[in-house]
């Protein structure tokens, strides 16, 4: 399949039933949707799960694909929704105690957390803070995540957030302005505990 066919003639192509199209469309928005799901879990694995998960559902929903937006800003909403969908069913389902001992079969072991300080290889400046930065938008409630990650890491238009998530320009605006604030908030708060630490 040629390079030289636009998302929409992939997408005629794919509903169509060709193969082919459909496997070069995916292809060619893979490393996005796995950055986006990424930004939006915080880890490679759930990002991985979220990510196969977001590119199934494209395949399965293609056929209610209209072309009222751009193929990349419906998938990016199928994304976004996807990893919505496993972020509030972990709100409802994992909630275990670091103090709760693991069951086996032989017994109980205590839980351990993994130990997610950088190596000596992640110190250098400018993965630590890319690591920081994505520690703080991992703070932020997911309302305000999304609209930092698609605006600012993902370079989308306000009109294209607005049509993913599906609201008005002024409530992207509003967000995304609530959004920086708190981010400059957690920052500066990790910041300034960072300092009390080393004095």
């Amino acid at each position: 399949m040629s390079a030289a066919f636009t998302d929409e003639q992939l997408v005629e192509r794919a509903q169509d039933g060709d193969r082919g199209a459909l496997g070069e469309l995916l292809e060619r928005y893979e490393r996005r949707t796995y950055n986006l799901a990424f930004r939006l879990m915080g880890n490679h694995a759930d990002a991985c799960d979220a990510a196969q998960e977001a590119l199934v559902r494209v395949c399965i929903r293609l056929h209610n694909f209209r072309g009222d937006s751009a193929f990349s800003t419906w998938l990016y909403r199928v994304v976004t929704n996807t990893c919505l969908d496993e972020l509030r069913r972990r709100g409802r389902l994992r909630h275990s105690s670091l103090d709760e001992a693991v069951p086996l079969e032989e017994g109980t072991v205590p839980r351990q957390a993994v130990d997610e300080t950088e190596g000596p290889v992640e110190c250098a400046e400018r993965h630590e803070i890319q690591a920081a930065v994505q520690r703080a938008i991992n703070r932020l409630p997911y309302e305000y995540r999304i609209v930092v990650i698609l605006r600012d890491i993902q370079d989308l238009s306000y009109q294209e957030i607005a049509s993913i998530l599906g609201t008005t320009l002024g409530t992207i605006k509003s967000r995304l302005h609530r959004a920086r604030q708190a981010l400059r908030t957690i920052i500066a708060d990790t910041e300034g505990k960072c300092l009390d630490i080393a004095g």
